[in-house]
């Protein structure tokens, strides 16, 4: 019988990196001081140690340069893993990533296949401001030929790259930086997981909680405070952003009849939009209410803590929603 073991999501994804390193030769890990600093949120620490500076690279302060290689070692033949501190700056690589990366296998009709896996920490709540707090994970699910994954628990964070690196097209993942510490317990047989679908990572009957990433313990938690009002709620983990597993979420909303969306990124053109655009194309008269979204503030993350998390979706903001949805 297979037995658990202690740990967190930053060791989680060090466990998935250390297994990708070692079955495949062909991966390596590159990006700011990934290698004798451990990496910024310490997920590649000791890695270097390990599997020496050819397969842990430091990289110059030039995201555009060293996503540009990642694209060039992928079409060589490489499997590449490259990380970008945080998702703010990976727009300074839009246009490898947008422009090349996504485009290629496409514009060559088949030909360059680009297995590339791009990580980045994304989201706020840790009090560093505009320039390293926001959500833009929706802005890339936006874009057709990338693979967008957003881990929110332990066996995803640690299951996620291996899959990913079997992608013939670009897989950006998106880790939360607040879920870094995270604690709990995985199997110790724990690998690979499955890409393609959702996880109803609570079930319910009253109304349905669509939420990814970040925001997943908010949502459980908000759910567990609905419950104690005799209210039933379904939580709906995405996984993956794009492509979007419609027939999960939206097979929910049909059973439930109400649905809340808690995206932390803004309200305005966000992913939150596309999900309640199809439940209501698909479930419209399956709807007893309209369809609610708790999203962050339109404005730049504020650095005050107070101000932090007034703009961010909270446990009391997503109570509020189901209960509009309720009357």
């Amino acid at each position: 019988m297979t037995g658990t073991v202690e740990t967190t999501y930053r060791e989680a994804l060090r466990a998935a990196l250390r297994e990708a390193l070692a079955r495949d030769e062909r991966v390596f890990l590159m990006g700011e001081d990934v290698g004798a600093y451990g990496g910024c949120f310490a997920v590649s620490l000791g890695l270097l140690e390990e599997f020496g500076p050819e397969r842990i690279r430091d990289t110059p302060l030039s995201e555009s340069a060293f996503v540009g290689a990642g694209i060039g070692a992928a079409l060589g033949g490489l499997r590449p893993v490259v990380e970008i501190m945080t998702v703010n700056f990976s727009l300074l690589a839009l246009d490898q990533i947008l422009n090349t990366a996504a485009s290629l296998q496409h514009m060559s009709g088949g030909q360059f296949p680009v297995p590339l896996v791009i990580r980045m920490a994304t989201g706020a709540g840790r009090q560093l401001a505009a320039q390293h707090s926001h959500s833009l994970e929706g802005w890339y699910a936006h874009i057709p030929g990338l693979r967008i994954l957003a881990p929110a628990t332990l066996e995803d964070a640690r299951g996620m790259l291996w899959t990913a690196l079997q992608d013939p097209d670009p897989v950006l993942i998106f880790e939360h930086a607040s879920l870094y510490p995270l604690k709990g317990e995985l199997a110790e047989d724990a690998g690979a997981v499955d890409l393609d679908h959702a996880a109803v990572r609570r079930s319910g009957d009253d109304l349905t909680l669509v939420t990814y990433g970040g925001s997943l313990g908010k949502t459980l938690e908000a759910a567990e405070q609905l419950d104690q009002d005799g209210v039933s709620a379904e939580v709906v983990d995405l996984r993956t952003l794009r492509p979007l597993d419609d027939a999960c979420f939206v097979g929910s909303v049909r059973r439930t009849h109400r649905a809340v969306i808690v995206d932390e990124g803004w309200r305005s053109g966000s992913i939150s939009a596309e999900i309640a655009a199809r439940i209501t194309e698909q479930a419209f008269y399956d709807l007893d209410a309209p369809v609610e979204r708790v999203c962050s503030a339109e404005v730049p993350m504020p650095y005050a803590k107070h101000l932090e998390d007034a703009a961010l979706p909270q446990v009391g903001t997503i109570v509020a929603a189901a209960r509009r949805t309720l009357g």
